[in-house]
């Protein structure tokens, strides 16, 4: 087992498991050197020392992860970003939040140690838009996607899926979540208009 120097590992001596950080090679012996205090450093065999295991990372829905990227964006702190007053906070970021003083904590640890987003069904929203032919001079029907600006709740349209995902910086948005179409000015309507992701891999347009 390969270990990075300064890495948090455990060393077995005797009967006592001590906790210490990799500290390179022995010079002449080649055993491993783990230092487990200021003052001691303890030469073993690899075969009794064992990495640390890596706390797993929080899991927080998509609007979480969305709320997170734009404070920090933003130049705000954990403080700020987790306030109840925050006129600029969703409603259904506020609503998970005050729902429960777990999410709180969940949101803290995820704002500090990182985070997993939520794995949500996603859709691109493709609305029959009737536009006319300039050379036959008749209607025809194109399919544009419907964008959203999770920063500013603005909407457009456009006829290219993939585009969009190249300025998720300044929140929009062609990959939406039910909930995120749903709370949109009518939202009921363009749902009927949504098509999962996945069905649309591989199509040129995207």
């Amino acid at each position: 087992m390969k270990f990075k120097e300064g890495e948090n590992v455990h060393v077995i001596v005797g009967n006592e498991l001590l906790s210490g950080w990799y500290n390179g090679k022995e010079f002449g012996t080649g055993n491993s050197l783990v230092k487990v205090s200021k003052d001691k450093i303890i030469a073993t065999k690899d075969c009794f020392i064992a990495k640390e295991k890596e706390a797993e990372l929080v899991v927080v829905p998509r609007f979480a992860d969305d709320w997170i990227s734009r404070r920090r964006q933003e130049g705000y702190n954990l403080i700020w970003s987790i306030s109840y007053e925050n006129n600029d906070m969703p409603d259904e970021m506020y609503e998970w939040l005050t729902s429960t003083a777990d999410n709180q904590e969940l949101f803290a640890r995820a704002w500090l140690d990182g985070y997993e987003v939520e794995k949500e069904p996603l859709y691109y929203v493709k609305l029959p838009i009737s536009k006319r032919n300039e050379a036959t001079d008749e209607l025809e029907v194109i399919n544009m996607c419907l964008l959203l600006n999770i920063q500013s709740h603005e909407t457009c349209i456009s006829g290219n899926y993939r585009w969009v995902e190249k300025l998720k910086r300044t929140g929009w948005r062609s990959k939406l979540t039910e909930a995120q179409i749903k709370d949109m000015p009518e939202g009921g309507a363009y749902w009927q208009f949504a098509v999962p992701v996945e069905d649309l891999e591989g199509e040129d347009n995207e």
